[in-house]
């Protein structure tokens, strides 16, 4: 493997407080892999033998519920730590993670876990920290499916991976990752056949234009007061 750059971790949370002979010492600790657009880096209820970091494209985290649907809780961005079971004292993975669009990430034995927590100032608070707001985001998306309508947790989905990753363009804020509808289907826990009436009723309405993987939102506001909308 290519000696990789501290510059690849200084900027990001987890290491920013760190010398860079502190990031080189990580670094040199890490394997690097590429993962195609679809491929599963780890399963859910799978030994958690390392944990990981993003360096480029996105993930999907999917939770299967006791009935045995799979649900796509949340996207996981560049730059972030995930795969992190030891944070909630487990020894299995809490959640499948896929790749979205091809994603390269980093990734370091489970037994280095504790070593990286005590020495490397703000590695731990950080992952707690990110912990915390991916539980948070979690319950949100289980809560919408329990008590909101559908269109109105359909928008939410979309703006969700608009706000994550969305990209402007010439013809409105485009979603950064392939999404299908099959995909917002499993976020949002109603059929492939409502959400593509639904889609189609927006893009008649002029509020997105939707092709195979690829989503632009060309009216955001119209879709937030959609998500936001009571009753």
């Amino acid at each position: 493997m290519l000696k990789l750059d501290e510059s690849l971790l200084s900027g990001l949370p987890p290491f920013s407080r760190l010398s860079r002979s502190q990031i080189r010492e990580i670094l040199d600790q890490a394997s690097s892999r590429r993962y195609e657009e679809g491929v599963a880096i780890f399963r859910e209820g799978h030994d958690a033998d390392r944990f990981f970091l993003l360096l480029d494209g996105y993930l999907r985290v999917i939770r299967t519920t006791p009935g045995g649907e799979q649900i796509i809780v949340l996207h996981i961005s560049p730059g972030q730590l995930f795969g992190i079971a030891p944070a909630l004292q487990r020894d299995t993975f809490p959640a499948t993670s896929v790749a979205a669009a091809e994603s390269i990430a980093l990734s370091w034995p489970v037994r280095l876990w504790p070593e990286f927590t005590s020495k490397y100032d703000g590695f731990a608070t950080e992952s707690y920290k990110t912990l915390g707001a991916r539980l948070g985001q979690i319950q949100e998306t289980l809560t919408e499916m329990a008590t909101q309508a559908v269109e109105k947790r359909v928008a939410a989905a979309v703006l969700r991976m608009v706000n994550q990753s969305g990209r402007k363009t010439e013809k409105g804020i485009e979603i950064a990752f392939p999404v299908t509808r099959q995909n917002i289907s499993d976020m949002t826990g109603t059929t492939l056949h409502t959400v593509s009436r639904l889609l189609s009723a927006w893009e008649k309405a002029g509020m997105v234009q939707s092709t195979r993987k690829h989503i632009v939102v060309t009216d955001p506001h119209r879709l937030v007061v959609l998500s936001n909308e009571t009753g």
